[in-house]
């Protein structure tokens, strides 16, 4: 399984030390905000596998931020964690789009549980993707347009799924550099404009077309709404 990335966004600098430190040595990888617009920017700017959010931020709120996220078609796991402690606060962050909520203060222990919840839950949602007519089975790695089956390489099926995992969020070349091929991006890409091309003649011949959407000078988006 790859490494999980987590991203905490919270403005007290005691709490995310002491997260940070303690979900590193459970072995996932953490990135801190320490204000709302920042935290926005990363969790719209890279791939995450959950996210610790505060309440009582800078900048913007955490329900904002949490609006905000789900605005923009991202499903990340999103945890709460707050000081705000009313029945009203919980509906509130709920209604948000919030996939849990822990009042400070709180048990690191029960933390990582409801951590592993949220991730063990999104993993198995994630079993399959779907996008249009087009379905991605991650686990037999599978993929149907319209019900037949498009054959595709190991590296060809990485890409696709990421980008439908991504679904309405612009992939930089160098971005999926580093998360599908899992190296540093370098000034070449174009291996992602080779794949992108290999990807579109299949899907093509399957009878999908314009799934794959060139950003010009960016990179690819599969967008929702050009599938309909």
């Amino acid at each position: 399984m790859k490494n999980m990335k987590l991203l905490i966004v919270d403005d007290e600098p005691g709490i995310t030390s002491f997260l940070k430190e303690g979900l590193e040595e459970a072995s996932y990888s953490v990135d801190i905000a320490s204000d709302g617009k920042s935290g926005l920017d990363l969790a719209l700017s890279n791939t995450y596998d959950l996210i610790i959010l505060d309440w009582m931020i800078p900048v913007m709120s955490g329900i904002e931020v949490c609006n905000q996220i789900r605005k923009n078609g991202n499903i990340v796991p999103i945890i709460f964690l707050t000081a705000k402690k009313t029945l009203d606060d919980l509906l509130l962050g709920f209604e948000a789009g919030a996939n849990d909520y822990i009042k400070k203060p709180f048990e690191f222990e029960e933390l990582l549980v409801r951590i592993n919840a949220q991730l063990k839950k999104s993993l198995k949602e994630e079993n399959t993707l779907n996008a249009g007519k087009l379905t991605i089975n991650t686990l037999r790695h599978q993929v149907f347009f319209d019900s037949k089956e498009i054959v595709l390489t190991p590296k060809e099926f990485a890409l696709l799924a990421y980008l439908v995992h991504n679904m309405n969020s612009v992939c930089t070349r160098n971005r999926i550099l580093k998360d599908v091929w899992e190296i540093e991006p370098e000034s070449d890409t174009s291996v992602v404009d080779v794949f992108i091309t290999f990807l579109r003649r299949k899907l093509e011949k399957a009878g999908g077309r314009k799934i794959i959407q060139t950003i010009y000078g960016i990179g690819y988006v599969v967008r929702e709404q050009d599938l309909l």
